[in-house]
């Protein structure tokens, strides 16, 4: 029996020789709680422009939140690896909606930092309530005046007393407007010091002076996203994050870490528009025949098909060199670029093979249609990310 005699979102999946019964059991885990908890509301959260508060806690409980990271700190223990982190984007990608996935699990990007470089004190502070789903930590790196050239940031920190004084602003912050805590890129060296005057501060945005502004966009709907402005505001000294002006590194690391991930969204979400498209053409009639009995219409869902395959082994891959401490910053640049075209591609094919149908608000092709620039643009966008890999290559 071949594993296509049903198309659909396990099929398309190529063999992981590296996952084990662990992470057969986490899949079974993460689909039951997205199947339960969010795959009936993606509507009525998408429409509201937010998910529910209670579903932080209720995704501490089912284990998301605290995967790989510290029991002590409320964690659910490091017996985890990165094929354990595929399988959780993957799985909360089924439901096709990026904002429900960037809004519940945006410490992803905002805590690693902290378990990295941070003080064990900062880490026993912070860490439990986010992971607990009481507050939540968000990344401000992005500013008004550029994206991915961090070096050049102008958010500016000077010293006063036992703390800081910053003044600047962050833009396009995932869950700032809901945010407790915000992971912060800021200039502590002279104007000109570039990469090796940046630092990294834990900032409270309930603080005085910290003003938010809301920011509509055309996907993600059910997650925030804010500009934030800091007027003179005071951090204390035990809030850096790591060695003052040391925090590039760090930065960059984390970016490793993000694109892997978004990589694993995306080749997810392409899963997601083969499978309706290949549902739909198996069902719908045109000219006295199935979709699916059209030549063109075939060769559509192959090329699909075969464009994701070679996406998710190239993502295997590089997570198995990274699970294997490799850092292999050109290939993660390339996956980056790969994963977030195919899922570009795959949307297109499957809007054109849906037709009408897929049009209508509510589809998840529809979504994902929406949300293709948010994802080759996060994270790095495809130019910097093939100069990137190019310079890594000593082009």
């Amino acid at each position: 029996m071949s594993k296509y005699d049903v198309i659909n979102f396990d099929s398309l999946r190529p063999p992981n020789p590296w996952f084990e019964q662990s992470h057969i059991i986490w899949r079974e885990s993460v689909r039951r709680f997205v199947e339960r908890e969010i795959m009936p509301h993606v509507e009525t959260w998408e429409e509201a422009g937010h998910i529910p508060r209670d579903l932080y806690p209720k995704a501490a409980k089912a284990g998301l939140l605290g995967s790989g990271y510290p029991e002590a700190l409320g964690g659910g223990g490091q017996d985890t690896d990165i094929f354990h982190a595929i399988i959780t984007s993957e799985e909360l990608a089924r439901s096709g909606a990026g904002g429900i996935v960037a809004a519940l699990m945006i410490h992803g990007i905002g805590l690693p930092p902290i378990m990295a470089l941070g003080s064990d004190a900062m880490k026993q502070k912070i860490t439990p309530q986010i992971l607990s789903g009481e507050k939540q930590i968000s990344l401000g790196i992005t500013e008004p005046s550029g994206g991915s050239d961090v070096a050049r940031l102008k958010t500016k920190a000077v010293r006063d007393g036992n703390g800081w004084r910053v003044r600047g602003c962050k833009t396009y912050i995932t869950g700032g407007m809901t945010s407790k805590w915000l992971t912060t890129a800021v200039r502590t060296g002279d104007d000109d010091s570039g990469m090796r005057g940046i630092s990294l501060l834990l900032i409270d945005l309930e603080s005085e002076g910290v003003s938010r502004t809301e920011l509509p966009k055309m996907g993600w709907w059910s997650s925030d996203t804010a500009t934030i402005h800091f007027d003179d505001i005071f951090v204390p000294a035990d809030h850096i994050i790591g060695i003052e002006n040391q925090g590039f590194y760090g930065i960059m690391a984390n970016f490793n870490s993000e694109r892997i991930g978004m990589a694993a969204q995306a080749a997810a979400y392409a899963r997601v528009c083969i499978e309706e498209a290949a549902a739909w053409a198996q069902q719908r009639e045109t000219f006295g025949k199935r979709l699916a009995d059209h030549q063109v219409i075939r060769h559509k869902i192959a090329t699909m098909a075969q464009r994701l395959w070679a996406t998710t082994s190239f993502l295997d891959n590089c997570a198995w060199r990274v699970h294997n401490d490799e850092s292999p910053i050109a290939e993660l640049a390339m996956l980056k670029v790969q994963a977030t075209e195919t899922m570009e591609y795959c949307a297109r094919e499957a809007m054109q093979i849906l037709g009408g149908a897929g049009f209508i608000r509510g589809h998840r092709v529809e979504r994902i249609y929406r949300e293709v620039r948010v994802m080759a643009i996060g994270g790095g966008s495809e130019e910097i990310m093939r100069d990137l890999a190019a310079r890594q290559m000593r082009v």
